[in-house]
């Protein structure tokens, strides 16, 4: 609650935060991501930074590897360290790679937030000022459950990125909320959408008594999507996915999809620039990190969903 209540809170200080001048001439604050340019999740992440650079008069920058490569993240990194930015925000996909561009970051005097990916307590290990994000072996957990109540005994995880750990504790917590080994669920899948529609075909023959299919983003569940149409099980297997976009969300309403995590993008962009304009202007620093969610988006709640998903959503 306390946490909600912080967002809600920020908010409304915004009101005063977009009035105040400028800590100095040229205010600046970098978000990083791992994202690859193909990955069209991200531009929630973009449009919730634009606003709040607009709303707080402050300028931001958005930079990501170009492939999603990590170690291209890495050196994105100190580059933008070398700039002196009043502030970056990052996410941290691999710790090992990550926390020392991080930490140099952080030792030059620059204010830190992680976002997305990662864990609060890697943000707090590379001297991070917070972490605004969905706790991602959590969410997992709560979508297993869930899953367990709905009937569920087994399970297909299509992961589109196992080069990032954090986000196949997804996997591993939805395994754990059902009750069930995680062994060989967990599928790479690749990214390109052709690979992934075939793979997921493929699993699926090979073991037809699975229950229930899991997606990690729009990524890997568009591609599943229309391999449940090729193959005649959509809205037959049960079928969650995390995250939303717009062909998730023409999947819920048609209840391909039976739910989408929805761990609200734009606040994760928008907020950290509130928290270091106020940081840097006023000395001001929440004192919690913030779960941004999960949220469970069914088919009875998609009205604000569907005309934002994509956008802000």
């Amino acid at each position: 609650m306390k946490k909600l209540l912080f967002a809600g809170l920020s908010a409304i200080a915004l009101v005063g935060a977009s009035i105040a001048p400028a800590m100095a001439q040229g205010e600046r604050i970098v978000l990083i991501s791992h994202a690859p340019d193909s990955d069209s999740w991200w531009n929630t992440i973009k449009n919730g930074l634009a606003l709040a650079g607009k709303q707080l008069n402050v300028e931001v920058e958005y930079r990501n590897p170009t492939t999603g490569d990590i170690g291209d993240m890495a050196r994105i990194i100190d580059q933008a360290a070398a700039s002196n930015p009043h502030g970056i925000i990052t996410t941290l996909a691999d710790f090992d790679v990550l926390s020392g561009p991080i930490s140099k970051a952080v030792a030059k005097g620059i204010p830190v937030i992680i976002i997305n990916s990662g864990t609060p307590e890697q943000a707090a290990e590379v001297g991070a000022l917070m972490y605004i994000g969905q706790p991602e072996y959590d969410a997992g957990l709560a979508a297993g459950q869930r899953a367990k109540r709905d009937g569920v005994k087994s399970f297909l995880c299509v992961n589109h990125v196992v080069s990032n750990p954090v986000v196949g504790e997804r996997c591993r917590g939805f395994a754990d909320g059902l009750g069930v080994p995680l062994g060989s669920s967990m599928i790479d899948s690749g990214q390109d959408p052709a690979e992934i529609k075939n793979k997921v075909k493929a699993y699926l023959k090979a073991n037809p008594d699975t229950d229930a299919v899991l997606t990690l983003g729009p990524t890997s569940a568009d591609p599943t999507i229309a391999a449940l149409k090729e193959n005649g099980m959509a809205g037959s297997i049960y079928f969650g996915t995390f995250d939303l976009g717009a062909e998730i969300v023409k999947a819920i309403k048609d209840g391909t999809i039976v739910w989408g995590i929805d761990q609200q993008p734009f606040l994760q962009a928008y907020l950290p620039v509130i928290v270091l304009a106020n940081y840097n202007r006023y000395g001001v620093l929440p004192g919690n990190n913030i779960n941004s969610g999960p949220g469970f988006v069914t088919k009875d709640a998609l009205q604000m969903v569907e005309k934002f998903a994509g956008e802000y959503r």
